[in-house]
């Protein structure tokens, strides 16, 4: 049975948060709001609720998790970054940009990608995911809420409680926001790669929206 905490989108309530934060300590696995949709989020380095939520997700280890970030510099501690791919961050951060790159030591390997070493890693521009990100110090493990079978993320968490209530630890209600994905783009060759064309516009990073 999750817990549901609803928090106002623009002023979140503090103690709510930090009860959301605990449970995410703990080991539980929550839906949270982002500038995209909502998403399903666990702890970095908890590697039970990361198999939980790709369960729920019902994804193998080869689908990129991401890692929701409070700002660049935390994403450049996760993520071997050059001064191009840099530019390319700064423009599209904080936003709805999932950006894959080689993944550091500090991530785990099992989050990575079996076979590239690559990780996603992205800094919403939310209130309510910056303020959760903000009280437990740390990023987030997180990947789109998309139920199993389906393509569109979910964004009315009133769904989201009545469909994965038994699943969940928590949900973070912020109202109902976008349901439009992430733009994904690979930095990790020799050009920039617009890999799924979301609510981030590419062009705004200088790509071609194909």
């Amino acid at each position: 049975m999750s817990q549901h905490f609803e928090v106002h989108p623009e002023n979140p309530q503090a103690r709510l948060l930090k009860q959301a934060a605990q449970i995410l300590h703990a080991g539980g696995v929550a839906a949270v709001p982002t500038d995209s949709s909502y998403a399903l989020v666990c702890h970095l380095d908890d590697k039970a609720a990361a198999e939980r939520m790709r369960r729920i997700r019902q994804v193998d280890d080869k689908h990129h998790l991401t890692l929701l970030c409070r700002d660049l510099s935390e994403l450049a501690a996760y993520a071997r970054v050059d001064n191009r791919q840099y530019r390319l961050l700064r423009m599209g951060t904080p936003g709805p940009f999932t950006f894959i790159l080689e993944a550091t030591k500090e991530v785990p390997r099992r989050l990575s990608h079996p076979s590239r070493r690559t990780i996603g890693l992205r800094v919403p521009d939310h209130r309510v995911t910056q303020a959760l990100l903000e009280e437990l110090g740390q990023p987030l493990l997180a990947t789109t809420l998309i139920p199993p079978g389906e393509s569109d993320p979910l964004n009315d968490p009133q769904e989201i409680r009545a469909r994965f209530e038994k699943q969940l630890q928590a949900v973070v209600d912020a109202g109902a926001c976008l349901a439009e994905p992430t733009t994904v783009i690979d930095l990790t060759g020799d050009e920039p790669v617009l890999v799924r064309r979301g609510r981030g516009d590419p062009t705004k990073l200088g790509l071609a929206d194909e």
